[in-house]
């Protein structure tokens, strides 16, 4: 745990997430070469609080989380997490924002949806390996 913060469970994540708070900054830090920011939320059932790297879609200073899980038939465990809590912070670059989760759908959905596969063309695959619909939310 970092200053009450669990780190996740899953190596990679938990090394990019130290990563960034050795450094202070998400600059540098890629997936597949993207930029990402770290996201940190409650969780549903442990008040825990948990960091959460995840690709950097921003657009007019709000952010999308989208809960990919990498094509996965389940839903990441940090969607129920923001779910039951959705006030979030997200670190971008050095910046520190405390922002409001929520789901989208329809339109508004689609609209963040293509941003998404903009900043990360992967999610477009992902899509395509599940059969639930990926959810989006928008933080703000």
């Amino acid at each position: 745990m970092t200053d009450g913060i669990e780190l996740s469970p899953t190596e990679w994540v938990r090394q990019q997430t130290e990563q960034i708070l050795k450094q202070g900054s998400t600059d540098g830090v890629q997936i597949l070469d993207r930029p990402v920011i770290l996201v940190t939320t409650t969780g549903a059932k442990s008040g825990k609080r948990r960091y959460v790297p995840l690709m950097r879609v921003e657009k007019d200073g709000r952010y999308a989380m989208v809960a990919s899980k990498g094509g996965a038939p389940a839903h990441p465990s940090w969607y129920f997490n923001v779910k039951a809590n959705p006030a979030v912070t997200v670190q971008d670059g050095d910046k520190v924002l405390s922002l409001t989760a929520r789901e989208v759908e329809g339109t508004e959905r689609e609209q963040w949806w293509r941003l998404a596969v903009e900043a990360f063309p992967p999610y477009g695959d992902y899509q395509t390996k599940t059969a639930r619909q990926i959810p989006v939310f928008v933080l703000e």
